[in-house]
């Protein structure tokens, strides 16, 4: 069999292609080829020669976990690859920039890429979401929406943002499965953060889709990407981000429940996250000397 193209045509209804786990992608050209082992493999690699390692989330990650889908369907063999995609002209590529507070990852496949930016830990940051982590504990019984007297401020710190909300989930559900319930609220999550209407390439709301589409496919849990492995660095891959409110968490929370089965929400997933986020900035703020 030829390397140049996956096997099996016949079969790939059943495949993962790239338009499925990289839903910005345009044109066939690149959407519809099925992601092959070698795809994957290249990637990584260039990954590991500009990063020193291969990034949670990214697209080596993404294209692993297709690739492994399509090698268990049989739809591909281990040794193949899309060759004119991969190698050609445009290729695989992986660059990085240092900016003032922030590092830019680019990668592209086929002159098609897409943007992720990693900030400087932050200690106050990882405070505040600490303080999330357990009030989303303590308030896990679909609380109301409304700000509870019984929340205790956590001093005079900032307020908590929706990317830390998302972070503080991966803490809380991180062992949970992505189904199409967190890919829509993580998605409402993203547009109201950044206040752009349509997804951020390369971001949480694109990889929650990819993985949700994935984990739909797959027979074993453990084969499933599960919440931490796309909220784990969420603020990183926000290209902007603003505090959490009341309303924020009605959006997600109603965008969680229309895509679930149930039309519930997960006790200590996305929404409840937001929404203690929410509850804990109003409070904050009520606390504040006027």
């Amino acid at each position: 069999m030829s390397q140049e193209q996956p096997r099996k045509p016949e079969d790939q209804k059943e495949a993962v292609k790239y338009g499925d786990v990289f839903p910005g992608v345009q044109g066939g050209e690149l959407a519809d080829k099925v992601v092959a082992p070698k795809d994957a493999a290249i990637m990584q690699a260039a990954e590991n020669a500009v990063l020193g390692k291969t990034i949670k989330g990214g697209a080596a990650a993404t294209l692993q976990a297709a690739a492994t889908q399509n090698k268990k369907a049989g739809v591909v063999g281990p040794d193949d690859m899309n060759a004119n995609i991969v190698t050609g002209d445009e290729g695989v590529s992986v660059k990085e920039a240092d900016l003032p507070g922030r590092r830019i990852i680019t990668e592209s496949i086929a002159g098609q890429g897409s943007d992720s930016n990693t900030r400087n830990v932050d200690h106050e940051k990882q405070r505040k979401i600490y303080e999330l982590v357990e009030a989303v504990g303590q308030y896990s019984q679909r609380a109301p929406l409304a700000v509870p007297n019984t929340i205790q401020a956590g001093g005079a710190g900032g307020q908590i943002t929706i990317g830390e909300a998302l972070e503080a989930t991966a803490m809380t559900a991180g062992q949970k499965p992505v189904e199409w319930s967190d890919a829509a609220a993580i998605q409402a999550a993203e547009v109201r953060a950044t206040g752009r209407t349509n997804i951020v390439p390369g971001g949480v709301a694109a990889a929650a889709q990819s993985a949700a589409t994935l984990n739909a496919r797959a027979t074993k849990d453990e084969e499933k990407t599960k919440l931490a492995d796309i909220l784990a660095d969420a603020t990183s891959k926000l290209p902007a981000d603003k505090p959490a409110t009341r309303r924020d968490a009605e959006g997600v929370t109603g965008a969680e429940m229309r895509n679930d089965p149930f039309l519930t929400t997960h006790p200590t997933g996305v929404a409840a996250s937001v929404a203690a986020a929410a509850r804990l900035n109003q409070t904050n703020s009520n606390e504040m000397p006027k």
